[in-house]
């Protein structure tokens, strides 16, 4: 389009009705409504019984800063024609620097310009009447998209066009002193852009639209129509069109710094997602306000069509929602400022069950001045699999938090989880998601927490008191501590942190305390034989990743207590020599272990530390090369010694896996 404007100025300026052998004409500067061309010159040959001449045109320069584009050493020769209508027709190749040479085509009528630039499919056809010198018709054939780069550098200096063609009609109206102005119905096939840094992107893009632009100093522009499948990426906002047709309608205007506004955006995706506001950017390209109205009337279609970007950062990429929902959001400054989420009869299901959420009704407001009070309720839910009841949770809202405005209950576990406090900061200032609560468990059932997750046949009560538990930068960090009550014993748990707790891979610290816990239930519980007695211990610097322990420093003993037998079973020996690497000490209890049912013992102690996949083994003290894992006491006197200071992990839990199955050997030295 360019270039044929730029040459009708030139010609226009050097063709008249004069015939010579050659002539030749060198201009500075010729200007345009559209374009400035330097160091211009023209041959013209034409001798003077020929019945047509030839035309050689050269610029060293072609400038359109209204439209960005800029070539150099374009070279354009062709047979130049008269119409027998005192006009002129002249077709040849045009070449600017190193591009790929184009044909241009041109007939300059006595009151009309007709013009035509091609190149393999594509073509670029325009037209001017003379009755109206400022306006320019041209029509688009399969022209590729990359061709209007330099007009989108104008406006989006980042924004590189990557594929697509592009048919249409547009009519250019470049006055004097006038900003141009094109306008006209688009065609976008295959359309594809990026950015150098990926953030924003698109892929696949189809259109029908009808554009009014206008670029200069105050650069402004309507688009409306249709997109039609493709993919569309802008940060971490990702959107899935696949065949659909959304009907679109944007208003953008560049202010006096660069910056742009849009003070008119409305998106409608039928059945999925209807969108309207307005937004303004600041000069580097980044969100400085948003007011958007959204509206979801099915919510099960949602994520693959719009949020599986923001779900895939938080790994939560496969959640699945059912139900409807409405939002109004407010930014300023970049920052979240305001929101107000509607949602009616939702479900929240993660296939990977690490929460869930059925029957979700009510809405969360979010203000950053007066105090909004909102509600939000569910009729079930589950978090890792363990299911909780109805509840509702009241909230008020002020200063761009949001608070409990009492205290909720939920019912778990044939117990209770009191929430007494909670306050949430959402993401902004160039802080993350910032959430404080404390919670109290009320008599939960361990046996209903152990088979929801598949652990052994503990019962007991669990219950304690977080104060106050911290998220932030991915980090779930807890004061206080738990306390659960089993075999007729305390565990109590305390320096607990989580990192990405609904992330991937999430990583759990703790410190863990064993006291006084009846060991006959404990061993007849993991099916280990049967030891009488009293067990305490510690599990110190507890690492579990994924829910699999990676590291932790575990030491178990027995402790006397006046009027409790200490006695272990046959079986209990053999269990332990198998997983410790064990071995009866001496010849003689080899040859009497068959004759015991069980034995006195006087004291028994491991531990392990693992680290690196190894567990580095001990017990109550040395006995040669190896450690006393079983002190005996009475006749028979029964040793259990451990000769392993260095056992694979996976190979421990293995044996461990084998004793609840009974599938052990004693090992006899």
């Amino acid at each position: 389009m360019l270039r044929l404007l730029c040459c009708l100025g030139v010609c226009a300026a050097v063709i008249g009705p004069v015939q010579a052998r050659s002539l030749v004409a060198r201009i500075a500067t010729v200007t345009t409504p559209v374009a400035t061309l330097r160091d211009v010159v023209v041959r013209l040959e034409w001798p003077e019984t020929a019945p047509q001449g030839a035309l050689h045109l050269q610029a060293g320069r072609v400038d359109a800063p209204d439209l960005g584009y800029r070539f150099r050493e374009l070279d354009w020769r062709c047979p130049l024609q008269r119409d027998g209508q005192g006009g002129w027709r002249c077709d040849g190749a045009i070449h600017s620097g190193r591009a790929q040479p184009l044909r241009l085509s041109l007939e300059l009528g006595v009151a009309t310009t007709h013009a035509r630039l091609s190149g393999g499919a594509a073509a670029v056809s325009l037209h001017r009447d003379a009755a109206s010198p400022d306006i320019t018709d041209i029509d688009l054939v399969r022209v590729p998209l990359a061709w209007t780069q330099a007009l989108l550098a104008t406006a989006w200096s980042e924004g590189r066009i990557t594929g697509g063609v592009l048919d249409g009609r547009l009519s250019v109206v470049a006055a004097a002193n006038a900003p141009v102005q094109v306008s006209g119905p688009l065609h976008i096939a295959g359309g594809a852009f990026d950015t150098p840094d990926g953030t924003i992107a698109a892929d696949g893009l189809g259109a029908d639209l009808a554009v009014d632009l206008a670029f200069g100093h105050r650069s402004h522009a309507r688009v409306t129509g249709h997109l039609r499948g493709g993919e569309l990426l802008f940060g971490s906002a990702y959107a899935s069109l696949q065949r659909r047709s959304v009907e679109l309608d944007i208003e953008a205007g560049k202010g006096k710094g660069g910056a742009w506004s849009l003070p008119q955006l409305h998106w409608h995706d039928p059945g999925i997602l209807d969108a309207e506001g307005s937004a303004s950017f600041t000069s580097a390209g980044d969100i400085d306000a948003l007011d958007l109205r959204l509206q979801g009337p099915d919510l099960a279609p949602l994520r693959d069509a719009y949020l599986s970007g923001w779900l895939g950062m938080a790994g939560l990429s496969q959640l699945e929602f059912a139900g409807a929902a409405d939002a109004d959001l407010h930014l300023a400054g970049g920052s979240l400022r305001d929101f107000h989420v509607r949602v009616r009869d939702a479900t929240v299901t993660d296939p990977q069950q690490r929460f869930g959420f059925e029957r979700l009704d009510g809405d969360l407001a979010l203000s950053s001045a007066s105090p909004v009070e909102s509600t939000l309720a569910w009729q079930g839910g589950q978090i890792y699999g363990l299911r909780f009841g109805a509840s509702t949770f009241p909230f008020v809202s002020r200063d761009g938090r949001l608070y409990f405005r009492e205290a909720a209950t939920v019912p778990m576990l044939g117990g209770h989880l009191r929430l007494d406090q909670l306050q949430l900061q959402p993401p902004g200032d160039g802080r993350g998601l910032d959430v404080r609560f404390g919670m109290t468990l009320q008599r939960l059932d361990v046996g209903q927490l152990a088979r929801a997750l598949d652990w052994p046949a503990f019962t007991g009560e669990l219950s304690g008191e977080i104060p106050l538990a911290h998220y932030a930068s991915e980090r779930l960090d807890f004061d206080g501590g738990l306390r659960m009550r089993v075999f007729d014993g305390d565990v109590a748990v305390s320096a607990l942190s989580m990192e990405r707790p609904f992330g991937v891979a999430p990583t759990l610290s703790a410190d863990v305390a064993l006291d006084d816990l009846d060991l006959q239930a404990l061993t007849g519980v993991f099916g280990f034989g049967s030891i009488t007695g009293r067990l305490d211990g510690r599990i110190d610097a507890l690492r579990m990743v994924d829910w699999q322990p990676v590291a932790f420093d575990a030491t178990l003993r027995t402790e006397r207590k006046p009027g409790v037998r200490q006695r272990i079973s046959q079986r209990a020996v053999q269990d332990l020599s198998s997983v410790g690497d064990a071995s009866f000490a001496g010849s003689l209890q080899a040859s009497l272990i068959g004759l015991f049912d069980d034995f006195g013992y006087s004291r028994i102690g491991i531990s392990c530390r693992l680290a690196d996949d190894v567990c580095n083994m001990d017990g109550l003290g040395s006995a040669g090369r190896g450690f006393i894992i079983v002190a005996g006491a009475g006749l028979p006197r029964l040793t259990v010694v451990g000769f392993n200071r260095r056992v694979d992990w996976p190979t421990l839990v293995e044996r461990l896996g084998a004793v609840g199955k009974g599938d052990v050997k004693p090992v006899v030295e």
